[in-house]
């Protein structure tokens, strides 16, 4: 989306539309990303681009202005693509003091409004489905190895942008500094099974472990660098595949979150699968398992996207057990259509929200240090890989129109009863609730019809298309 010139007046009006929602539903806080290359196109800071500054300037000053708390992300996934092609990405240790850079520009333009910094969004994917399976950008798909030395880096640099924060801004700005992890719970096929209890274990370490291990314990898990480096060795390589942390470097490393933040989404059932090493490299032979789904499952949304509430506590109990019970803020939950679906009356979502939503507050009762919780998402956006075919949001975006207009789905006005009532007061009300949120869909699904049977001209053509908030 362009910013300044003439397109500025309209993208000021989208921009405070969309905060009004948020004010309407009553949201404390609002997470979004920093895009890198937005702030700096050739990814270093000898080039700024103080129109980029002025947009994310005028987002958190608006948020603020309504009394809704921003949450940064610096890293969802947009590298600039200069360090791409010059560097090779991730898979180069320079990008460790190009981010770093970047971060502490942020900090200096923004730090003195934004209090709560996250440093990058589910490393898992950018390191396998971005340099394993070749899935995300940049496409890559060097197996056995790619994942590895991405994630070490990422791991890197989180730590470096943490220590630039605590040594020269945290004294004056007083905020905090962390990262979003996603995982999904593993649980084990048969739980009287030693081996599968392993599995599970393993399912969890190669996962969440990779990253949050070297954070909170200062290095990896050893059960990744038994496997990685016994299959590394029957391969007839000299050295294991994952990387290796110096002792000052695992020093350095272990320590850097103020917070957890933790993306969930769904469960697997995990069971023992040897993979023979003379089959080939890959982080997916290391682990020596097999996931499983339960048909009986609700998938109401993308495949990947079963509804297991009890799989969070779970998660959430793992963490406090394995972590020193960190702050916890959950980043994101939420579940999506599967096709490009026009019934804004989306029980499914308003059951999944009263689900894991309950399951998270019993882990609250269980002693978990949760601190937050932000639903994912409030609009429809674009799904990496998957396009505009999977819809998350609270609100509808009739991606169709260049206005983009937003229709409230049922579960817009349920996630506010949640919200205003900070939880589910009786099963009776929560009902009550549902029906109520059903009632008002049902004027947003007949609104969004007579939008569609419009011919296309006209007011469609007010305003210019704008891409994110």
């Amino acid at each position: 989306c362009q910013i300044g010139g003439r397109h500025n007046v309209s993208l000021w009006f989208v921009l405070q539309d969309d905060i009004t929602l948020m004010k309407d539903m009553k949201l404390n806080h609002y997470r979004f990303s920093i895009s890198w290359p937005r702030i700096l196109p050739s990814g270093q800071k000898t080039e700024l681009n103080e129109r980029g500054i002025k947009y994310y300037e005028d987002l958190i000053n608006r948020l603020l202005d309504n009394q809704i708390t921003p949450v940064v992300t610096l890293y969802h996934w947009d590298l600039p693509q200069v360090l791409q092609e010059k560097y090779g990405g991730w898979q180069n240790a320079s990008m460790v003091n190009y981010f770093n850079d970047f971060a502490d520009l942020c900090f200096q333009r923004f730090g003195n409004r934004v209090k709560y910094w996250i440093t990058f969004n589910n490393p898992w994917s950018i390191a396998v489905e971005g340099y394993e399976t070749g899935e995300h950008a940049p496409g890559l798909k060097l197996r056995g190895t790619g994942a590895y030395r991405a994630a070490h880096h990422i791991i890197k640099a989180h730590a470096q942008v943490w220590h630039t924060y605590d040594m020269k801004w945290r004294s004056r700005q007083k905020g905090l500094v962390g990262i979003s992890l996603t995982a999904d719970w593993g649980e084990p096929v048969d739980i009287t099974n030693q081996r599968d209890i392993e599995a599970a274990e393993r399912y969890i370490q190669f996962y969440l472990g990779w990253f949050a291990s070297p954070i909170f314990s200062g290095d990896y898990p050893q059960v990744m660098k038994d496997y990685i480096g016994r299959k590394s060795g029957q391969q007839g390589l000299g050295a294991s595949r994952l990387p290796v942390f110096s002792p000052q470097e695992k020093s350095y490393i272990k320590g850097t979150s103020d917070f957890l933040g933790l993306g969930h989404f769904t469960t697997r059932y995990v069971t023992l699968k040897n993979y023979p090493s003379g089959l080939g490299d890959s982080y997916f032979a290391d682990r020596d398992l097999a996931e499983l789904v339960d048909p009986r499952w609700p998938d109401p949304g993308s495949e990947w996207l079963y509804s297991v509430p009890w799989g969070f506590r779970r998660l959430l109990n793992f963490v406090k057990m394995q972590y020193g019970n960190p702050m916890i803020h959950v980043t994101e939950n939420g579940v999506s259509e599967k096709m490009l679906c026009t019934d804004l009356c989306d029980d499914w979502r308003m059951q999944y929200f009263k689900d894991y939503i309950n399951e998270m507050l019993k882990a609250v009762k269980d002693g978990v240090n949760v601190k937050g919780y932000t639903a994912w998402s409030l609009l429809d956006n674009f799904e990496w890989d998957e396009g505009f075919s999977e819809r998350f949001g609270l609100y509808y975006v009739d991606f169709r129109s260049k206005t983009k207009p937003r229709y409230p789905k049922a579960s817009v006005h349920f996630y506010k009863r949640i919200i205003s009532s900070n939880g589910f007061p009786n099963q009776r009300e929560v009902e009550s609730w549902k029906r109520k949120a059903v009632e008002t869909c049902s004027s947003s699904n007949q609104l969004l019809a007579a939008a569609r049977r419009e011919p296309r001209g006209g007011r469609d053509q007010a305003w210019p298309v704008h891409d994110e908030v």
